[in-house]
């Protein structure tokens, strides 16, 4: 067996919600001198750019999850401010991107999954996507993990989607089918100048949270059962986000995918997979 079919059927194998879980009491324990000495072994092995955090001194951070979850300097993400582009929305890589064709989109080369299946299963919430256009960005552990509008949008339905924990790596992507259609997820649709936004943030092995600014952390504890909360787009209690403002983060890293409708936008011809991402730059241009 070579060692990336080990590296998959060990993920197969490994009881993955519950290694999670236990990474995730880790990584908010409180531990001093042991957080401090994790978090410089941690920027040391992944070489993380610390002199783009607003704390560089990794002293600073009481617990792995606030240093994982580290705000950047005011200004390192120049915010693309024309009204016609829909900026990045995480630091990270493209992973694919294209068009979503007959309900599926394109996990990695000879794997395709269903959108209907990745939203969450309903027909109504799938149904302005079709024949729309779809990116996935993959954030490794070295990259900034807060999530970020890429335009300005009002959010209008938040669905928990229960799952598995498989790693969401480019080898997992190549290997396990269906991968971001069985992880656990969060899905935010929201209405904005291009139509309803699909935002999907993806659980992965030792994600220990998905947080939303509006419900804090939604996952864990971890369900059985899909969940979905809507929310009003008009009136005093209408959540509306600017382009480029904050809307979620991972503790510890995963995967964000983006849908929208069709004939409403087109990715800049400099987009393509494995595109470096920074969050705030020019990604796609909306039709007039």
């Amino acid at each position: 067996m070579s060692l990336d079919k080990f590296k998959i059927a060990m993920q197969y194998a490994m009881p993955k919600h519950f290694i999670s879980r236990m990474v995730g009491k880790l990584a908010a324990a409180k531990a001093g001198g042991l957080t401090t000495a994790l978090i410089k072994l941690f920027i040391k092995q992944y070489k993380i750019d610390m002199s783009e955090a607003k704390y560089p001194d990794p002293a600073h951070y009481k617990t792995f999850n606030e240093f994982f979850t580290r705000p950047l300097k005011e200004g390192i993400r120049p915010l693309s401010e024309e009204s016609d582009i829909i900026a990045h929305p995480v630091d990270g890589a493209i992973s694919q991107l294209g068009d979503v064709v007959d309900g599926q989109i394109i996990q990695a080369k000879g794997h395709d999954y269903g959108l209907q299946a990745l939203l969450g299963g309903k027909e109504e919430d799938t149904a302005p996507f079709l024949g729309g256009k779809f990116a996935t960005i993959y954030l490794a552990p070295k990259d900034y993990h807060r999530i970020h509008m890429p335009v300005d949008g009002t959010l209008s339905k938040m669905i928990y989607v229960p799952g598995d924990l498989f790693s969401v790596n480019p080898l997992t992507a190549q290997n396990v089918p269906n991968l971001f259609a069985r992880n656990e997820r969060v899905v935010a649709i929201f209405e904005t100048e291009i139509g309803p936004l699909a935002m999907v943030l993806v659980g992965a092995t030792i994600v220990a949270s998905i947080e939303t600014i509006w419900a804090g952390t939604v996952t864990p504890p971890a369900g059985k059962d899909v969940f979905s909360w809507n929310y009003p787009t008009t009136g005093d209690n209408a959540i509306t986000l600017k382009k480029g403002e904050e809307m979620g983060r991972f503790k510890l890293g995963s995967t964000v995918i983006l849908a929208w409708g069709a004939n409403q936008a087109e990715f800049l011809s400099d987009q393509h997979p494995e595109t470096v991402t920074r969050m705030g730059t020019p990604f796609a241009k909306i039709n007039d």
